[in-house]
Parts: C-alpha cells; structure tokens; sequence
C-alpha cells in the first residue's frame, strides 16, 4: 500500500485561526456583559460589597389573652399606668387596599393616621392624589385622619432629579403635618411605608410598657405580590419611636435595635395589574424598568403567578449561600395563618392577596 501524504499544518496558520475565533467571541462577550451587567454585578455583590453591622434582635412574646402585664414581664419591661399615645405616619403612593387592611389592623390604638400624598411620584410623573380619590373608603377612621397634600415638581421625563432625593423631600414634610396632628413628647410614632405593617398586638405591647427603646426598628415578614408568596424575615426599614425634640420621620436605619416578628412587608400587592405598572415606574428603583416589555401586563401576570421577579434581577444578598439559596422563584405557602384579622374576616374581598389569588383584574 502506499503511503498517504502528510498533511502538516503551518505554524503560522494556528495564531491566525485564534486571532479569528476570538474576534467572532469577543464582540458576543462584549454585548453580554452589557447586557447582563446588573446580573453579573448582583451575583458577584459578596466580592465587593460588605453587609451592614447586624442588629441585636429583642425577642417578641405573644399569645391569645395573656394579660399586656405579663407580656410586659416577659420582655424585661413594666406596665405602664395608661398607655401612650399613637401616631401612625406614611407617605402615600397607590396602595389604596394595603391602606385599609393597616389602617383596620392598628384602628384600634391609634390616636392619629398621618399620611401624605404627593401629585408627583418619585420619578416626576404627575399622579392622581388616590388617596383623596377614595377617602370615602376609610370612613371608619375619618376623625383620626391628618391628611396632606405635598406638591412635587413634575417632569417630562422624570429623569431631571434623583428619585431618592424626591423621596426625601416627602419623608421631611411630613415631619410638619405631624406637629399640626398634634404629636407630643412620649407619644408612640410609627414610621413605614403604607405595604409596611406593624401587627396590633406590638403595637399594643408598645404602648403599654415602659423600659421599651426609644427607637427601634421592627422586624416584618416578607411577602411578594401577596401572601401566598412568603420571601424572608429581611424586612427591617419600619421603625416605632418614642417621640422627642429630635424625632425626625426617616426611612433608614437608626438604631441596633430590632423587634422580633413584629408584622408584615407586602411588596407589590396590588388588585390590578396596572397598578402595579404604575408602581414599577414610579418609586424610587424605577430604574430597575431597563426594557418597556417589563411593564406588559400579561408579562407581569405570569411572573405574579410563577413567584418570578418583576424586574428578572437576582436576589441582593451578600452571602453566596443565602444568594443561591434564594434563586429562581419563590415558594407558595398555603398557609393564611397569623395574618391581619380584617384580611380573613374579608377574604372574599381580598382574595388577590390570599393563597390560590394570583389571577390579578
């Protein structure tokens, strides 16, 4: 047989082919890493960003008809004569079922609903004033209610100012509408957003012991898009303080000290879908909306649904373990238990915010 020929391939020949493949890989690399920048930012966030000093958590006892004497002992607290006062303060955007079920949970003790809307949101889009809209809702608590109305400045694109400093802006003006609600030295002072809820029996137990911090930050369990979708006990931004001559309203961390179990977070839980657009472009991370396909509402349906992001971001830890651990969707609960009575007492009308609720109108 004769030998076949041998074919040697040149030197030369093998960096051009390299030269070739990585001028077809590196554009792709490129528009990758522009695209999923966020992403690749968010997962590699325990490399470059630290968390922030742990609080000290307080324990939080509580059960049915045990006396607010004993609860008081518990805690390392004593009872009080008389309780104090309490004023409940928000900033309003649109969250005009949340508002009732709050307002419904804590009706019972508090002495003033303050609550500040704006005909601008964050971002600079003018905005209807929802909550003078259907005022007519929460008739039950009008004597208690100190409304405000702050005029933000709008803009054609909302992009001439940061969000966030608009959102200052309103969280300072409600410190003015408080005084005209008639706050005083020693009063109680809930500062949270409106999807923020502390329970009725905390504020309760506040209320009626002495020894309690002056400030101290209130622990919520976390919930996306309803309560059938139970995320984590992260929820730290509520606060209740006993009001002095230096209370500022503030939505940022202010004390190392943190109530256990201390109520609800329910983020993006909203009837309607549209609300929820409305929401996504009008708080201050609106700039998570990076494509317009994100505020299609059948998109957002499905993702409702599933337990998937809003904004397909990863989830903002500062752990590998905890980031992986929480990846991918969130898992359903079929529990409805330990949740604001006037919710279960109203099941039928809020069963967009109950398990098996997540077709939104």
């Amino acid at each position: 047989m004769g030998k076949r020929p041998l074919h040697l391939t040149s030197r030369g020949s093998v960096p051009k082919l390299l030269f070739i493949v990585l001028l077809m890989i590196g554009p792709i690399c490129m528009v990758a890493l522009f695209t999923y920048r966020e992403k690749i930012s968010y997962f590699f966030r325990p490399l470059w960003d630290k968390p922030p000093p742990p609080f000290q958590y307080l324990p939080h006892y509580y059960a049915e008809n045990v006396s607010i004497e004993h609860l008081c002992k518990l805690h390392g607290w004593s009872i009080r004569s008389q309780p104090r006062r309490l004023f409940d303060g928000i900033i309003f955007n649109n969250e005009v079922d949340l508002l009732e079920i709050r307002w419904r949970e804590l009706n019972p003790y508090v002495t003033k609903f303050v609550i500040l809307e704006s005909n601008t949101t964050f971002t600079g889009i003018p905005k209807p004033l929802f909550f003078s809209l259907n005022r007519a809702r929460y008739a039950f608590a009008e004597g208690k209610i100190v409304h405000g109305v702050y005029s933000g400045r709008s803009s054609s694109v909302g992009l001439d100012k940061d969000p966030f400093v608009r959102e200052s802006e309103q969280r300072k003006a409600i410190n003015g509408l408080l005084c005209y609600a008639g706050i005083s030295n020693d009063d109680l002072l809930i500062m949270s957003d409106a999807d923020e809820m502390p329970s009725r029996h905390t504020m309760r137990l506040l209320q009626w012991c002495d020894g309690v911090p002056p400030i101290l930050h209130l622990e919520l369990k976390n919930y996306m898009y309803s309560f059938e979708f139970p995320v984590d006990y992260s929820s730290w931004r509520a606060s209740v303080h006993i009001y002095g001559p230096g209370t500022l309203y503030r939505h940022s961390r202010q004390t190392n000290f943190i109530l256990s179990d201390a109520g609800w977070h329910c983020s993006f839980c909203f009837r309607h879908l549209h609300e929820i657009v409305f929401k996504m472009t009008a708080y201050s991370h609106a700039d998570r909306v990076k494509r317009m396909e994100f505020l299609n509402p059948s998109r957002i349906q499905k993702l409702i649904c599933r337990g998937d992001d809003l904004f397909d971001m990863l989830p903002e830890e500062y752990t590998f373990k905890e980031l992986i651990k929480k990846m991918g969707s969130i898992p359903r609960s079929a529990s409805a238990v330990h949740l604001p009575a006037f919710l279960i007492e109203n099941a039928d009308r809020f069963k967009f915010l109950l398990p098996g609720g997540c077709l939104r109108e």
